[in-house]
């Protein structure tokens, strides 16, 4: 079996669906308190990085995907596939998933 080399620029989502690179989970509490791994939270905020060209419509013109690559977005919190290359952890949602696009 041949070996893939998975990098960002080479993975396209198709249809509606969206390729987010996640942001790292907090650190510390508010007051504080250093969390170790296994008490913290999947992080619901990330960056758009690839978009698919849209979803189809009933007359198969394709719907263009309401958010763009670097958009800041906040996502359903166990929504979309995690996937991790290299260092960096992603999560390929389906725009539907996306809650609202953060500034």
């Amino acid at each position: 079996m041949a070996a893939v080399s998975l990098s960002v620029s080479t993975v396209k989502p198709l249809g509606d669906r969206v390729f987010v690179k996640v942001s790292a989970a907090e650190e510390r509490t508010a007051g504080g308190i250093l969390l170790p791994d296994n008490a913290k939270e999947k992080p619901q905020v990330g960056e758009v990085v690839q978009v698919g060209p849209g979803k189809r419509n009933e007359d198969g013109s394709r719907q263009e995907p309401e958010v763009k690559v670097g958009d800041k977005v906040l996502y359903s919190k166990y929504a979309g596939t995690d996937v991790k290359l290299g260092s960096d952890e992603y999560v390929l949602l389906s725009e539907k998933d996306i809650l609202a696009v953060v500034s």
